[in-house]
């Protein structure tokens, strides 16, 4: 850890979490707001000036670190009194002492296995001195946060954290560490009390979520299956979910969950990232695109009515043109419910950002722009195919317009609808409209609870 001096400040009053990046980074988030009103520091009231300020940072997007230091200005821009300024997450962990050098306006930097730190690093920086804490001591960082208290109706919870693959165009190995998995006595505890403050959904989150493994209560291994399997217990929990999942970790057990709990929700996302093979091994890949498609067919065998999605990376150094067309042929194979794709950024520190090849911008541009196209056509027609069909639907806030809900299918798409539910009820609702990424419906009843 490393301490600068500063100026002395007021103890913080009200504070305001701002979360980047993937689902774990909100999982984060939400973790490090309980903390600080658990230390009497209470969440500032929208439109108002926060006194403190965590940017909960991630390194996945482009020119990540850019981003984080135009928020900096932008924070203490006029500012006769700026709020004190702490930069959490991958991009903390990953240029911490860079940004302490660069930023003099940062009070603290802290990695995302430290978190559980910041209120003692709040208190030395209301004494004046600066600190930086990137220790990754990931079992330390659970056991000090604090109970669940509060849970919206879908709920996230970390049980996986970190990083063995070493993609080559990947940080997490490096600002999440190697990978860790939580006990199942101290996940089935967080999911109890998830439950009792309100939630009915809760998705597993883990960068290689699959790759969980612990022992159950007799002393068994088990792997995420048997997880699943003990929360599918908690008898007011009623929807599981799980992501990101690695095409190395799958196994027949978590297949075979997919077909016999009928709280596991019918969504994989299963990034695959390429469609050619000499791509996905020079991403150290550990599939093949014709492994990979078998494995969703193994899924789909054992429930057919499975929404698929996926991870894609256009413009890997060295991607040619008929190497990016077997992207979009498997694509077209699998039809995927929704889908996540990127331009490949150069990450320092990774293998791949020294590789020969590098595609031009423009090129990657068109790419992702045809990509998208064939994915939003599916993720379009996957919808359309629910209209006329009755579904379960999990409320979870109210709408824009006055009457409306919203809430999550099975499937994962988002549900608006009219009628009288409250925030967290599950509800039947006819699906009577398609859009793009949503669905439009009427509320035939409360199934209840």
């Amino acid at each position: 850890m490393r301490k600068t001096a500063s100026s002395s400040r007021i103890q913080p009053k009200t504070y305001r979490v701002k979360n980047f990046g993937c689902q774990m980074n909100v999982y984060d988030g939400e973790r490090m707001a309980e903390m600080l009103s658990g230390q009497g520091i209470a969440p500032a009231p929208e439109g108002q000036d926060p006194d403190l300020v965590v940017l909960n940072t991630c390194h996945i997007r482009e020119k990540a670190a850019e981003k984080v230091y135009s928020d900096i200005g932008r924070l203490i821009k006029g500012k006769k009194t700026a709020p004190l300024i702490a930069v959490a997450g991958c991009v903390a962990q990953a240029e911490g002492e860079e940004i302490m050098a660069r930023a003099p306006a940062v009070s603290m930097v802290v990695g995302p296995q430290a978190y559980h730190q910041l209120p003692a690093m709040i208190d030395r920086a209301v004494g004046g001195a600066r600190s930086t804490n990137t220790d990754m001591p990931a079992d330390t960082k659970f056991a000090a946060l604090p109970r669940r208290r509060k849970s919206a109706p879908s709920a996230f919870l970390t049980i996986q954290e970190g990083c063995d693959k070493f993609c080559t165009y990947c940080v997490v190995p490096y600002t999440r560490g190697t990978e860790i998995s939580r006990p199942i006595s101290a996940l089935l505890n967080e999911a109890e009390l998830l439950v009792e403050a309100g939630a009915r959904e809760i998705t597993l989150l883990g960068q290689n979520v699959n790759a969980w493994s612990g022992e159950d209560t007799k002393g068994h291994r088990i792997g995420l299956a048997g997880l699943i399997r003990a929360l599918a217990k908690l008898p007011d929990l009623q929807r599981i979910r799980y992501t990101t999942s690695h095409p190395g970790d799958m196994d027949d057990a978590l297949i075979a969950a997919h077909g016999e709990i009928d709280k596991l929700m019918p969504y994989l996302h299963l990034p695959v990232q390429s469609g050619n093979d000499r791509v996905l091994k020079a991403m150290n890949r550990s599939h093949t695109a014709d492994s990979y498609l078998k494995l969703l067919d193994r899924f789909r065998a054992v429930r057919p009515d499975i929404a698929l999605s996926g991870d894609f990376i256009v413009g890997f150094p060295g991607e040619t043109e008929a190497e990016f067309a077997d992207t979009l042929a498997l694509v077209d194979a699998v039809g995927y419910a929704a889908a996540y794709s990127f331009k490949y950024s150069a990450r320092p520190g990774t293998p791949a950002a020294t590789m020969d090849g590098q595609i031009e911008r423009a090129v990657m541009d068109e790419r992702l722009q045809r990509l998208q196209a064939s994915l939003n056509r599916d993720q379009l027609a996957f919808n359309a195919a629910s209209v006329g069909k009755t579904c379960d639907v999990l409320v979870e806030r109210k709408g824009k317009f006055p009457g409306q809900l919203l809430g999550k299918s099975p499937w994962l798409q988002s549900v608006h609808f009219t009628g009288e539910a409250a925030i967290g009820d599950m509800v039947t609702v006819d699906l009577t409209e398609a859009m793009g990424s949503s669905l439009g419906g009427h509320l035939v009843k409360d199934t209840g609870e």
